[in-house]
């Protein structure tokens, strides 16, 4: 059997895991992706806590602590997922040395509920980089208009951002500036920008799940034609923004700085709809200075039967092109749907927040210790 992971990697796709848990870092789980499936990053977001959370019983002896400890449920919260954060930071540390700080890093998000209000995330982002404590950290922040601005000032200060939850090719060209203004910014204070990384997390799947279920409802012989292209094409052109935005002259006074590009990270790419095939998002999507963040089973779907062939997105933009305005001509708005998509995950994320509040809030009570 081929690698396809280890062509993936060659290939210049460097692959994430989108999942973490405790019980992955104490069983070896981790390590064990690391050492066999070629993964050298890992993200996180507030599902994905939520989950690991509420299933199974490794959180109790620190949730009896805090509860000891009589902790708000905003402060147990942090000091559980940052817990995990660090020690997953320190299971991939060796990646991060070897790759001279460019992969083996772990995400962990600011407060959903925060995506609306700069100034707080830019607090919030400074408070996660100093709980964590790790070089090979990267703090997630959400790419609203408010969250712009954040991601300036959270890289002039000198901390590595993964701008999350980008679904629309003008939003990803302010993100890129962002992240340039940031740079620019703590070059004029004297940083070492070479230390300075960043990613933009450009979603996949959601774009085709929420096209194709407008294009059903049109139901015509060109709307089925239309179907599954969409997010494929948009992840396309948010490449070639890459390629130009990072050979400006712009870029090129920062290159000579030392300054590290941000990476398009390919996320969302667990298929949605069962006729897909479900490494769809990552053979399609193969092109220097990438990332795929997969979840588990996207992960081993590919290792097990995924098509490695080569670049598959430079050189497709006037074909991806083509296909984003064909679902235009058929009456759906890219617009309306990449707001909606920005405002449903920013919902999702919150939604998912306040279930872990709610969770870990019973769990304290149920472990407080009894008065006297």
């Amino acid at each position: 059997m081929t690698d396809a992971l280890k062509r993936l990697s060659e290939e210049g796709v460097a692959i994430w895991l989108d999942d973490l848990s405790r019980k992955r870092i104490t069983s070896g789980n981790l390590a064990e992706l690391i050492d066999q499936q070629h993964v050298v990053g890992v993200t996180t977001n507030p599902s994905i806590f939520q989950k690991a959370i509420s299933q199974g019983d490794g959180y109790d002896q620190q949730l009896s602590d805090l509860a000891a400890r009589r902790v708000t449920v905003e402060e147990a919260i942090r000091m559980i997922t940052t817990a995990d954060v660090r020690d997953a930071a320190d299971i991939l540390r060796p990646v991060f040395d070897a790759t001279q700080g460019q992969d083996g890093r772990v995400s962990i998000e600011v407060d959903p509920r925060l995506a609306h209000n700069t100034k707080s995330t830019v607090a919030e982002a400074k408070q996660l980089a100093w709980l964590v404590d790790r070089p090979n950290t990267l703090i997630k922040i959400p790419a609203t208009m408010a969250g712009l601005p954040a991601i300036t000032e959270t890289i002039a200060r000198g901390i590595s951002v993964n701008v999350t939850l980008i679904f629309s090719l003008e939003r990803y060209r302010l993100v890129m500036d962002a992240y340039l203004s940031g740079l620019e910014k703590a070059k004029a204070a004297g940083l070492d920008l070479s230390k300075i990384h960043s990613v933009a997390s450009f979603f996949v799947s959601r774009v085709d799940a929420e096209i194709d279920k407008r294009l059903d409802a049109l139901g015509t012989d060109e709307a089925k034609a239309a179907r599954g292209k969409a997010g494929l094409a948009n992840a396309r052109l948010a490449y070639q923004a890459y390629e130009e935005v990072f050979a400006s002259d712009r870029w090129a006074a920062l290159d000579k700085a030392q300054a590290n590009k941000q990476r398009p990270l390919w996320a969302s790419t667990g298929v949605k709809d069962p006729a897909y095939k479900d490494t769809l998002y990552v053979e399609d999507l193969v092109a220097p200075n990438t990332v795929n963040t997969m979840p588990e089973a996207t992960l081993f779907a590919t290792e097990d039967h995924g098509n490695i062939t080569g670049d598959t997105v430079t050189g497709t933009y006037e074909q991806a092109r083509a296909e984003l305005d064909a679902v235009e001509k058929l009456g759906i708005s890219y617009d309306e749907v990449v707001q909606l998509l920005e405002d449903e995950g920013v919902e999702k994320f919150e939604g998912a927040w306040n279930d872990l509040l709610k969770s870990t809030e019973a769990e304290l009570q149920r472990l407080a210790p009894s008065e006297g």
